[in-house]
């Protein structure tokens, strides 16, 4: 009976020592094992809102990624992570391990997604942009820059102008609001810092209108090394009370009704936005400006040019007198001359 009992008790030995020696195999492959091969691409898991450390074990056994649920879920219970990991998504990166992913799961590393507002877009554009994209969360209605304005909080203010082209990341189900009054704090933001640091002296009475003429700004050039010029041609005509005159406010207040073509008609339309034939800047931004387009706005390059036009090659001739630029504008354009820009 003794040999029996000693031989049932070695047998159990030994059982457990299998079974521990299984356990650790198990968890040496959580640590050191790839989830997916070296030289695979990138992979994304989406843990569900609510979803238990079970449930993504289990996923993560069902996609292949794990032999088996049971070695994840044991060992998260004993670090304490099985209640510890966050919703979102997740990316699964060439050699990662279980353990790596798990602590990703837990620290809330989730997939950044991107959108980049571009410099001179229109709020129309800009609201395009985030309504096509598939991994925000739509709650705006559509094409309604007006129930934009009142989500935000500032119903009384005119939409154009007011959100900072940048890129922004996010993780998937931000909502469309939630991104865009980061975009509108950063432009505040931007606004803010030019205005407190501007130039002496600007024909400029509030950072509003800083940021309508860099709109304008923005719309005439792409090029950084005009932007501060320019900006000195309209202060420049700002202070001498000459009419700004430029396309891009003309082209914005015709609307729909701008087929692409500029004409000499539509100089002569009356629009709140037609500086042609209207004093001082137009009652809003035209535009997004970028952070170089409000910093040219209210630190305009000295000089004593008053008059640009566009020379054909992304750039621009400028003149001090109507004299020369009407040289310059026969030269440079093909419709002949308009008079002042």
């Amino acid at each position: 009976m003794k040999r029996i009992l000693a031989m049932l008790a070695v047998a159990a030995i030994l059982g457990l020592a299998g079974a521990a020696a299984l356990v650790w195999q198990q968890y040496d492959e959580l640590r050191h094992a790839a989830l997916i091969s070296p030289d695979a691409d990138a992979e994304i898991i989406e843990v569900p809102p609510g979803s238990s450390l079970r449930a993504t074990a289990k996923e993560l056994a069902r996609r292949g990624y794990l032999d088996s649920p049971w070695p994840l879920r044991l060992y998260s219970r004993y670090t304490g992570d099985a209640g510890r990991i966050q919703a979102g998504e997740y990316r699964i990166e060439p050699g990662m391990t279980a353990v790596a992913l798990l602590g990703r799961m837990r620290r809330g590393e989730v997939v950044q997604h991107r959108l980049t507002i571009v410099e001179g877009w229109s709020v129309d554009d800009l609201l395009g942009a985030v309504a096509s994209h598939e991994a925000l969360e739509q709650t705006l209605p559509p094409d309604d820059p007006a129930a934009l304005m009142e989500a935000l909080g500032h119903p009384e203010r005119h939409p154009e102008g007011r959100f900072l082209p940048e890129t922004y990341r996010f993780p998937r189900g931000t909502t469309d609001v939630a991104l865009l009054r980061r975009a509108y704090r950063a432009m505040e933001q931007a606004l803010i810092e030019e205005w407190e640091e501007r130039a002496e002296g600007l024909p400029l009475d509030s950072p509003e209108e800083a940021l309508i003429l860099a709109s304008i700004i923005e719309k005439e050039t792409g090029r950084a090394d005009e932007r501060r010029r320019i900006a000195g041609v309209f202060t420049r005509r700002l202070e001498r009370g000459m009419r700004l005159q430029t396309d891009p406010t003309v082209i914005y207040g015709l609307g729909d009704a701008f087929d692409g073509d500029l004409r000499r008609v539509d100089l002569r339309t009356d629009t709140p936005y037609n500086t042609y034939i209207r004093d001082g800047l137009p009652p809003t931004p035209i535009a997004l400006p970028g952070r170089a387009s409000l910093h040219a706005a209210v630190h305009p390059e000295e000089g004593s040019a008053l008059y640009f036009v566009a020379d054909g090659r992304g750039g621009h001739v400028f003149s001090d007198t109507l004299e020369a630029h009407n040289r310059a504008v026969r030269e440079y354009q093909l419709d002949g001359s308009r008079g002042e820009p």
